[in-house]
């Protein structure tokens, strides 16, 4: 297995990349009375999330030792992401709205993990509500709002922690600037977005991808 792909095997199981999305039970009630200011932030966050229709951006991912990989996001509520890759990596990650799945185009391996399985289902699962099992993290920045999603009845899924920006023209008025995935394996991944437009062109078609491997072995 070459060294690109044990990075971003690595990466991938953390963020489940999932990007950004599937059914999951989850708990009927908060495990705890956030107070009222925390409430606030975490409806507003929570609103921002579902007022996403589409989103491109750009990423860089970043595994928990220092080592970086560069593309291009495409988000479609409800569900669907992909994570396209450098030309160099050969990798790509698509979410159907079901399954995350990764292919590695330089092996003509590909690896599917149910979205429910996933940290990222938070952001991508219309089915998980975020504000059941977030948690509100200070910050200290006043234009920062970070929601940590964690279902504590099920601790494989890993935890998320969403970051938000202030943004007047984002959607709800807080912009996605990054998360951190930690799976449960501890292994961390982190992806920054920049260049985040809103409201683009996406179709089905985009999330469709070109299966590498020989037939007989599908």
């Amino acid at each position: 297995m070459n060294r690109t792909f044990k990075i971003f095997r690595s990466c991938a199981s953390a963020a489940a990349l999932a990007a950004l999305c599937v059914p999951a039970l989850l708990p009927a009630t908060p495990a705890y009375a956030a107070p009222s200011g925390d409430s606030a932030q975490l409806n507003q966050a929570v609103e921002a999330l579902r007022a996403i229709s589409t989103m491109k951006a750009d990423f860089v991912q970043t595994d928990r030792n220092g080592q970086s990989l560069t593309g291009q996001l495409t988000l479609m509520r409800p569900g669907k992401i992909r994570f396209q890759y450098e030309k160099s990596a050969q990798l790509l990650i698509v979410s159907d709205g079901k399954a995350l799945t990764m292919i590695d185009y330089s092996v003509k391996q590909v690896q599917r993990w149910p979205i429910s399985n996933s940290p990222l289902g938070a952001l991508l699962d219309p089915k998980r509500d975020v504000a059941k099992f977030g948690t509100v993290k200070q910050s200290g920045n006043p234009n920062v709002v970070s929601i940590e999603v964690r279902d504590r009845s099920h601790p494989e899924y890993g935890v998320i922690t969403l970051i938000f920006t202030r943004k007047a023209s984002a959607p709800g008025g807080l912009e996605l600037s990054y998360w951190v995935a930690l799976d449960s394996q501890n292994k961390r991944t982190t992806i920054s977005l920049s260049n985040q437009r809103y409201g683009v062109p996406v179709s089905d078609n985009d999330f469709r991808w070109v299966d590498p491997r020989p037939r007989t072995r599908r």
